[in-house]
Parts: C-alpha cells; structure tokens; sequence
C-alpha cells in the first residue's frame, strides 16, 4: 500500500496508473495525511462489484421466501394500513 498525496500524484500519474495496472499495487491519495480516494486495479473493482451483486441476490431471495411463506399485502390493504 503506498500512500501519495494528491499534489505529487498530480505529477506522476502516468507511473502511479502504470505500477496499479501492471504490478497490481493499491495507492491511496492523501490530503492533508488523510486518506481521500483509491487508485486499485480493475480486477479490485470487478471482485467487489460481483461480491455486492451476490448479496443483492441473496437478500432478494430471501425476501421472496418470506413473502411466499408469509403472503403480501394488495395494494389496498397497504394503503389502508399507511393509513391513505
């Protein structure tokens, strides 16, 4: 993990995108000592994205489990219960 702060990242982009791309390091960028964003390979990404998709989906299954087992309610009965 290397940590640069935004100012000298400024002027080394181009080496800082090539040592994510190519050597798979993880920079943060720092403002005032305080970490501000990431620049992580794409591969990072695509791993977290499929991780958050996978729970979505759980969840959502899950929700049609219960909604099977426990029924749902029409749309008038909803409103009736909001109070609409």
């Amino acid at each position: 993990m290397l940590l640069v702060p935004v100012s000298k990242a400024r002027h080394d982009m181009k080496d800082l995108v090539n040592r994510v791309a190519y050597r798979k390091e993880r920079i943060y960028l720092t403002s005032h000592d305080k970490k501000m964003v990431a620049i992580v390979p794409v591969e990072d990404i695509e791993t977290l994205e499929a991780m958050e998709n996978a729970e979505d989906i759980r969840v959502a299954e899950t929700r049609i489990k219960k909604a099977e087992k426990e029924g749902t309610y029409s749309s008038d009965e909803l409103k009736k219960c909001l109070g609409l």
